[in-house]
């Protein structure tokens, strides 16, 4: 079976058809404010309309109603909630029938917890400052055997997914910051080599 590949932080509509046509699964929009690749609901639907992929909505600290009504809102059918009622809006979720993959932040040494029922494990790396985007990877070893089908991130790039891919085992990876020409911007040659890696891996 082939990775499963996510492209995230996506803000501009080339950049989604490019990830699309690169062979991306699934393409995230990121609408925390605390991100500088935030978009808005409206600019999340736009660039989500026709897509060919699972598109997913990255947020932080929304409440479970706030996930199932910004999802509604953007017309997305994914979701990945960070921070605060994070494992409650994925039930939320998943209960409503969205594709849901749940962040855990790794960090040595590492537990992992509970994750909702029929939600995807999202290992990051772990950072007190930011939900994800960090541009750093973590020991792979921490969570290699992971029962499951589960997702890697932080800090992977076209040199380095194939090799995260095999330490792990995982079902999935995603990746944003490495794939750039400055924040929020995409560079479609990255983009292109990280699913063709992800995909030989």
């Amino acid at each position: 079976m082939t990775t499963w590949v996510k492209v995230c932080g996506l803000t501009r509509r080339e950049d989604v058809d490019g990830a699309v046509a690169a062979g991306a699964d699934a393409v995230g929009f990121i609408i925390a404010s605390q991100s500088p690749r935030q978009v808005d609901v409206a600019q999340a639907r736009k660039l989500a309309h026709g897509v060919n992929a699972q598109a997913v909505l990255v947020s932080v600290d929304l409440t479970p109603e706030d996930v199932l009504a910004t999802a509604k809102a953007a017309g997305i059918s994914g979701v990945q909630p960070h921070g605060r009622h994070a494992a409650a809006a994925a039930e939320a979720a998943t209960a409503a029938g969205l594709f849901v993959l749940y962040p855990i932040p790794v960090a040595d040494p590492f537990v992992a917890p509970p994750v909702p029922s029929g939600a995807t494990p999202l290992f990051d790396t772990a950072d007190v400052d930011r939900h994800g985007g960090t541009g750093r990877t973590f020991r792979w070893d921490l969570v290699a055997g992971y029962p499951g089908d589960f997702v890697v991130a932080g800090g992977l790039g076209p040199g380095n997914v194939a090799d995260a891919v095999r330490a792990t085992g995982a079902f999935g990876v995603d990746a944003s910051s490495r794939l750039e020409a400055a924040v929020g911007i995409k560079d479609a040659g990255k983009v292109t080599a990280f699913v063709q890696e992800a995909k030989r891996a």
